[in-house]
């Protein structure tokens, strides 16, 4: 049995794109999924995009993603990501300094006021202190999060 951890990727694909005039284009679109390793992220983009693009196209380029946590939402007008940079506020306990320390997340949202409150949202229901450095929106298309479809052993806590 593995154990699931989320390592997000970001997967880079091209194809060629009916646009709204008709004609085709060569586009590249940015794709996030969240898979244990750079094969599995391949087969998990190649997979999940075969179901929306009809024809060819090739996973130009897989990065791993610097996200440590990705919201979601549930509003249907969230159509757009946004990378949140945080800084987490600490107390140094051996020179009592105040210490931050930067993480990123990535959030959906319908705009950038949306994605601000989802983060706080979110980060309200912690004890941790932050501030909320940049939020910016994203070229990324879509974000693939890994679902159990009963292949794999549950952990004995969930039995």
């Amino acid at each position: 049995m593995r154990s699931r951890t989320a390592i997000w990727f970001l997967c880079k694909i091209r194809y060629e794109k009916v646009m709204e005039d008709g004609l085709q284009k060569r586009v590249t679109e940015l794709y996030v999924v969240d898979a244990l390793s750079f094969s599995e992220a391949e087969a998990r983009i190649m997979e999940e995009m075969a179901t929306y693009i009809s024809g060819e196209f090739e996973v130009y380029e897989i990065d791993r993603a610097v996200y440590k946590e990705i919201f979601f939402s549930d509003n249907d007008m969230a159509d757009k990501w946004y990378k949140a940079k945080l800084k987490f506020i600490t107390i140094d306990e051996k020179t009592e300094k105040e210490k931050k320390t930067t993480v990123y997340y990535l959030v959906q949202a319908g705009s950038f006021e949306g994605a601000r409150k989802n983060i706080d949202e979110v980060m309200g229901g912690t004890m941790i202190d932050y501030i909320i450095d940049t939020v910016s929106e994203t070229t990324i298309m879509d974000v693939f999060e890994y679902v159990n479809k009963g292949n794999e052993a549950k952990p004995e806590y969930e039995k």
